[in-house]
């Protein structure tokens, strides 16, 4: 009988410690770290505290928070491979998204609880997860063998959920640190039996803009048609930011797209029958709306968009209260695609909120968070790694997907470190913004997994 091979070895130590591995996740998943929320702050540095007393428990080296001018980073290493090995920064958040509306959750969203096979909890799916699978895999294969078959660095970010808005400062004093030969994101997961691989994300542009008259509300039958009323220019804006084909009229926002590669566009066709049917199911609409001469999937990532997200001013209760409001409001996020740069498009945003400019009404415009648009590697050695990960260990080839959300720290690793990045999500289930989210546990084995199996892959990549 020969003896396991380190892969396998691995492999049997993690099956053996699942029970275990699940009990401890829900120690991660009862902490509240929702980074957008200045009432959690220290429950996120506690998830960062917990997630570092884990690290060195394991056997990982130079475990430590790490401050930012926003939440907390967690970063380890493990450099023992030898020069001759390829280095992985593996990258994760364990901030979470707000459990609103509560009445909504079956369970306390921080109390986690199994029903039917699934670990319901807010951040089982999204993302804690994804830091507490590369943790466990490192368990596995040092536990297993002794070492690692390549060079591993974490970082764990803390306010991807408000969309990483000091993490570009934080990884620029930080590149020595975080230099690798590639970078590893295990945002989210997947849905459904087939493993999902992100082949993009558009980039972001956050906005709100503010309208002030008024020193306070005033009696309508008094004021109006003689004070200028901050809703209707909030209005008027709103309708100047797109024709009536949905085209985006912001001066100068298409200047800098390009199409799509031909690769791209091969899985944006591929994908074109199971994203409509997908949209349909989740929306309950039949037809859907956008610029003509795209596809659903083109109009849905490799296009840009302007969307408002948020409207306020005035009386907002049951029945009529005849006011002027002081002040009214929206928020807006731009959705940018292949050589768009935020900092042009947020320039060109403010510019065109300036043009609104009267003298009847104070008008504020800014920009709150920005992201680059990204492409993640879908081929060659490195993106092989992970699909033959995810094959050996799911029983079928990934899918590519090309999203049209945003994960902000893509960009800045290439454009800031220079470095290839691939997706490796690690979990399955759904819900991650919403009541009720959950990891389906029927995939907690082959997640953990495909984690192994990428590390000994990219090892032979190399």
């Amino acid at each position: 009988m020969t003896d396991p091979t380190p892969l396998d070895a691995s492999v049997a130590y993690a099956h053996a410690h699942t029970d275990a591995f699940i009990e401890q996740y829900k120690q991660l998943l009862r902490i509240p770290s929702i980074g957008a929320d200045p009432a959690y702050r220290d429950d996120v540095r506690r998830a960062a505290e917990w997630i570092v007393k884990e690290m060195k428990r394991i056997g990982i080296e130079n475990a430590r928070v790490l401050e930012t001018a926003g939440q907390p980073a967690v970063y380890g290493d493990w450099l023992h491979a030898g020069e001759d090995a390829p280095t992985a920064l593996l990258y994760a958040h364990y901030d979470v998204q707000p459990v609103d509306p509560l009445d909504l959750w079956v369970a306390p969203p921080f109390e986690p609880d199994i029903r039917e096979g699934k670990l319901y909890a807010r951040g089982a799916i999204d993302d804690k997860s994804g830091v507490f699978i590369h943790l466990k895999a490192f368990q596995s294969v040092m536990a297993a063998t002794g070492s690692l078959p390549i060079n591993v660095k974490f970082i764990f970010e803390g306010e991807e959920e408000s969309g990483s808005p000091t993490m570009e400062p934080f990884i620029r004093e930080q590149r020595d640190l975080l230099a690798a030969d590639v970078a590893v994101i295990s945002d989210g997961g997947s849905s459904d039996e087939t493993p999902t691989m992100m082949a993009s994300v558009r980039g972001i542009v956050s906005g709100e803009v503010h309208i002030k008259g008024s020193i306070r509300d005033l009696h309508s039958g008094s004021f109006g048609g003689v004070v200028h009323n901050p809703i209707h220019k909030v209005g008027e804006i709103i309708a100047a930011l797109h024709d009536e084909d949905g085209r985006i009229q912001i001066p100068g926002f298409y200047n800098s797209v390009v199409p799509v590669s031909a690769a791209q566009q091969a899985l944006i066709e591929e994908g074109e029958a199971h994203a409509i049917e997908r949209a349909r199911e989740e929306t309950g609409l039949k037809t859907f709306w956008g610029v003509p001469g795209y596809s659903f999937l083109e109009r849905a990532t490799a296009q840009p968009t302007c969307d408002v997200n948020g409207v306020s001013g005035g009386y907002q209760g049951q029945g009529t209260k005849t006011v002027l409001p002081a002040e009214a409001g929206f928020k807006v996020s731009m959705r940018l695609v292949n050589n768009q740069d935020p900092r042009d498009i947020a320039e060109k945003f403010l510019t065109f909120i300036e043009s609104f400019a009267c003298e009847t009404l104070r008008i504020e415009a800014t920009v709150s968070s920005s992201s680059w648009p990204a492409e993640t590697v879908i081929s060659g050695p490195i993106a092989q790694a992970a699909i033959d990960a995810y094959t050996a260990t799911w029983g079928r080839e990934p899918r590519l997907e090309r999203a049209g959300g945003s994960v902000p720290i893509v960009g800045m690793f290439q454009h800031v470190l220079n470095v290839p990045v691939v997706s490796l999500g690690l979990g399955n289930g759904s819900n991650g913004h919403s009541p009720n989210e959950y990891f389906d546990l029927a995939y907690f084995k082959p997640v953990v997994d495909t984690a192994i199996h990428f590390l000994f892959n990219l090892a032979d990549s190399s």
